[in-house]
């Protein structure tokens, strides 16, 4: 089969499949708790450790948390990001929790807001190609909302136009 044909049905099929390229993480790795592996870490941080460290295991965790497949995971993510950007001393920490709060508002289908976010991110690093892929996936969510939103209403406008024309039939006869 043609190249050609081949990328198009790939790429119709990943328009309805809903991949992205952002990676997901375990259940088991974000867990929060003393069982999962970065809840131990900051459990542990926090008993003593160097100002450094806890932030790096925090890191960790708001990572975990922001590539979690449950959405509450997700949103505590979100809220430690926030809440840890304002102590952002390096331009290097600040891209990487402001990429992180975008890649949580994208796992939260907020993407007018990751979108704001990434662009933040861009100002910082331009040429980040991690920050780049993000953007296109916000941007190929989007269109693909608009799609559907699209085809939503041209379906229930000629569901309309179809019943009113069953009307008019109905009434001439």
């Amino acid at each position: 089969m043609d190249k050609t044909v081949v990328k198009f049905f790939d790429s119709v099929g990943s328009f309805f499949t809903g991949s992205d390229v952002i990676p997901w993480c375990d259940s088991d790795i974000v867990a929060a708790s003393d069982s999962g592996a970065c809840g131990r870490e900051v459990a542990e941080a926090e008993k003593g450790s160097s100002d450094k460290l806890k932030s790096e295991s925090i890191m960790r965790l708001s990572w975990a948390l922001v590539h979690s497949k449950r959405p509450e995971d997700v949103q505590r993510g979100i809220a430690m990001l926030e809440v840890s950007l304002a102590g952002s001393n390096t331009p290097l920490l600040e891209r990487e929790r402001v990429y992180l709060l975008a890649v949580g508002y994208f796992r939260n289908a907020e993407y007018s807001r990751s979108r704001q976010i990434v662009d933040r991110c861009l100002e910082i690093a331009p040429d980040w190609k991690q920050a780049l892929t993000l953007k296109k996936a916000i941007e190929d969510k989007i269109t693909k909302d608009g799609v559907i939103g699209i085809g939503i209403a041209a379906t229930a406008v000629g569901l309309v136009a179809g019943g009113i024309a069953a009307a008019i039939s109905a009434r001439k006869k």
